[in-house]
């Protein structure tokens, strides 16, 4: 399965980004109501486990909040593949809101 990923910078530390961030999955699930279905995940120390669908393609990956940064890596099966930026840059755009709020 073709994978991406990406990173978002942040200036909390680890432990504030994670709190921030522990809201995140239902956040996205209520935001993109009418695009995710099957929105699954949880915390494991530092690491969120995710998954979802959307448009009937399943979407699975880890956030790793670090001290300076949350990393994205995901999977995506072959024909999400023209979607890659699209889905990279909608997670990468709602992690950056969820940071500051």
């Amino acid at each position: 399965m073709p994978a991406f990923s990406t990173e978002v910078p942040h200036a909390l530390g680890r432990d504030e980004a994670i709190e921030k961030l522990k809201g995140f999955l239902a956040q996205v699930k209520e935001q993109y109501a009418t695009q995710l279905g099957d929105v699954d995940g949880g915390w494991n120390a530092n690491v969120l486990s995710f998954s979802f669908t959307t448009y009937g393609i399943k979407i699975d990956g880890s956030l790793t909040a670090e001290e300076d940064k949350i990393k994205l890596d995901g999977n995506l099966p072959y024909s999400a593949m023209i979607f890659k930026g699209k889905i990279s840059d909608s997670i990468r755009v709602a992690l950056e809101k969820a940071l500051v709020s």
